[in-house]
């Protein structure tokens, strides 16, 4: 049998040192109960804070526990989540000029946690809770692609016809997901509405984990040309949008 990984093991400890101090740990602090040099420590604590499980205060150095310790159970929370990408969801929607969209996954859909109207002034109406089917959206197939396990599989999903393009055999879906995967964006030609269509990218945590998806929504010629390819401009301000926000929230460029 092959033996533990012995820097898990310490990170295990230090995280349990936290716990149960009570109150913030100097670095020598942390060190010194588990007989570990300090050098070997601040390499860990450095480690568990940049994934979110350990906060350094500022001022004093001192470590504790962070908050990104209680989402392991339930995920990332909707809240954080659209707080800290509003910014760039904002500043997509003035440049691609359409609605944008941040999703979440919600069983075997994908529920909105933020929406930016289109900038153009048009009636809107706010879109923030609906769901969106898996199969059938831009954002829906960025989760099953990139988020298999946060979703239910293909083969588990009622691929329901909503247009005449909507996908619904197992096998080609399948397919577009291989090649969305390859390509880093998935893409939705008016297979939910008719005319409408939507680009989405996945937006990810520390170790690339993905919580979450980033959308653009409109009109099918506006957002593809005749041959439903997108516009380079608009795939690169979405991938760029998503990107800064996973940063935001952890993940390396």
């Amino acid at each position: 049998m092959p033996g533990t990984i012995q820097s898990i093991e310490r990170a295990a400890a230090i995280l349990r040192l936290l716990g149960s101090a009570g109150r913030p740990m100097a670095l020598a602090e942390v060190a010194a109960p588990l007989d570990l040099a300090r050098p070997t420590v601040h390499g860990i604590l450095r480690t568990l804070r940049e994934v979110g499980f350990v906060d350094q205060d500022r001022d004093t150095g001192r470590y504790a526990l962070a908050a990104g310790l209680s989402r392991l159970g339930s995920g990332w929370d909707r809240h954080d989540l659209r707080s800290r990408a509003m910014n760039w969801a904002d500043s997509l929607a003035g440049s691609a000029g359409q609605e944008v969209l941040l999703g979440m996954p919600a069983g075997s859909t994908v529920e909105l946690v933020h929406h930016v109207f289109r900038p153009d002034g048009s009636p809107q109406r706010l879109r923030t809770g609906e769901q969106l089917p898996l199969h059938a959206s831009a954002l829906g197939k960025c989760l099953l692609g990139f988020a298999p396990i946060a979703v239910p599989r293909p083969h588990e999903l009622d691929l329901q016809r909503y247009t005449g393009r909507t996908v619904v055999a197992v096998g080609m879906l399948t397919e577009h997901l291989a090649t969305l995967r390859h390509r880093g964006w998935a893409a939705d030609v008016g297979e939910y509405r008719t005319g409408i269509g939507g680009l989405a990218a996945p937006v990810r945590t520390s170790g690339g984990l993905v919580v979450g998806v980033l959308g653009v929504e409109g009109p099918v010629d506006e957002l593809f040309s005749g041959g439903g390819t997108p516009t380079p401009r608009l795939v690169e301000h979405l991938l760029n949008a998503a990107r800064e926000i996973s940063v935001g929230l952890g993940a390396t460029r």
